[in-house]
């Protein structure tokens, strides 16, 4: 919204939520998330054209379109628990739409759903307004990749919308299609019907997902032949057919959206009753939960057979660089295993704080209380590092790639375990300085 806005100066650009508290941050200097440039373009049109407001319903009374963006967690119970879509904000929000509304509204998904979800949403619509208002409902998925937002923003792959084929569905799709095209390229905004859009957003999702699973799985094929997966990741990214993008191995995929969508997508087969399809699907999200069980059960191997009582340093908490995201991040179940095994574990995480740190450890089962004396959140790389025997890469952070190594050499305990997760560091300079380095997809004989 805040690109439109910045794209689009005669638009007015309403951002309506009833958390006052993340409202009172959108309109602070400290915006609620961090992602690069962001700051720029929110200061820019905030004020002008731009509005954060917690009058929801004001804000839907006075607009023309609603992008509806809620969040579709994944249900925690009932039928479909831990695969499908929890659907209960897309349809409190349709109602308050349909309480709201006179005239015409055209009505824009922006969340994640499952297919067919547009009907539903049309049905809530149409039998609950009070007012004689009418309704298109329109499916404009979203492909921004955290930490590269604004760029994805400001020159997108496509812009995906989907419309219903009546007379007025096509009005609706030209009137978001025009917006766009303010900005983006007319060959690069790709028009569907409803249900090729909404199953695009998972599809798309799953697909790169795949990509990290296949290349993840090679990685284990690789450290017990001696082969190197950044080697073996080249030679076939330089197949045309295949590229290079989403081929680098790692402890595995997190963010709140890859996870979710496949689950999501697992559960929409079956539904169908596809089950062949569900069971090739979630083995995608099998194959990312054991690689990041595998990276534990090597470190373990590796320090003797026992972490007890060991202090293993964990570099970055975030799921990926440039962001403070961590939902779904890998170095959640890598501290939870680790702290299973009795390790102490010191955390670094240049963006992460310490309470978002903590709190996801209890979510996910850990006694942070209980365990005060062997969990440290620490200010700087080196002092997490201190006293280690193991230290474990976790986030592909740049300013990783700029450490003192043989400052943090000097610090450990020898021998001097690297666990590096995101191929970070150098290897070849890591056995020079006298660690004893790991990096995924590279043999330990090497």
């Amino acid at each position: 919204m805040s690109m439109i806005a910045r794209q689009c100066p005669d638009l007015r650009v309403t951002v309506a939520d009833f958390n006052e508290d993340r409202i009172k941050a959108w309109n602070s200097d400290e915006l609620p998330i961090y992602e690069p440039g962001l700051d720029e373009i929110v200061e820019e049109a905030r004020g002008r054209n731009l509005v954060f407001t917690t009058d929801v319903r004001q804000a839907i009374e006075s607009s023309e379109m609603i992008f509806v963006s809620v969040g579709t967690p994944t249900k925690a119970h009932g039928i479909g628990a831990g695969r499908a879509a929890d659907l209960k904000y897309i349809e409190s929000a349709a109602r308050l739409i349909a309480e709201v509304s006179h005239g015409h509204k055209i009505v824009v998904e922006k969340s994640t759903i499952p297919v067919k979800t547009a009907s539903a949403i049309r049905t809530i619509l149409t039998s609950n307004t009070r007012n004689g208002a009418t309704f298109e409902v329109l499916s404009n998925p979203e492909f921004l990749a955290e930490g590269t937002a604004i760029e994805d923003l400001r020159d997108p792959d496509r812009i995906l919308i989907g419309g219903d084929p009546s007379s007025s569905g096509r009005d609706a799709v030209e009137a978001l299609v025009e917006i766009y095209g303010r900005w983006v390229p007319r060959d690069r905004l790709i028009t569907t019907n409803l249900w090729s859009s909404e199953l695009s957003k998972l599809v798309a999702n799953a697909f790169l997902a795949q990509r990290i699973s296949s290349i993840n799985s090679i990685s284990a094929l690789c450290e017990a032949t001696g082969a190197d997966v950044d080697e073996v990741a080249r030679a076939v990214g330089a197949d045309s057919r295949i590229g290079p993008k989403f081929l680098k191995a790692s402890v595995g995929f997190g963010g709140s959206c890859f996870k979710k969508d496949v689950l999501n997508l697992v559960y929409l087969c079956e539904s169908f009753g596809l089950r062949e399809v569900a069971d090739y699907w979630y083995q995608v999200v099998g194959i990312n939960e054991w690689q990041k069980r595998r990276f534990v059960e090597t470190m373990v191997r590796t320090l003797f057979n026992t972490l007890s009582g060991k202090r293993i340093a964990v570099l970055g908490f975030a799921f990926k660089k440039d962001t403070d995201d961590t939902r779904e991040s890998a170095a959640i179940q890598v501290c939870t295993d680790l702290l299973a095994e009795h390790a102490s574990v010191t955390i670094y995480d240049p963006r992460v704080d310490e309470a978002t740190i903590r709190q996801d450890l209890e979510e996910a089962g850990v006694d942070v209380g209980d365990l005060a004396e062997r969990l440290e959140v620490c200010s700087d790389p080196y002092s997490a590092a201190a006293g280690a025997h193991a230290l474990a890469v976790l986030t592909e952070w740049d300013e990783f790639r700029e450490l003192d190594l043989p400052r943090i050499q000097s610090d450990m305990l020898k021998p001097a375990f690297v666990f590096d997760g995101r191929s970070v560091l150098p290897y070849e300079e890591l056995k020079r300085l006298g660690f004893e380095p790991f990096t995924i997809g590279r043999s330990l004989r090497v």
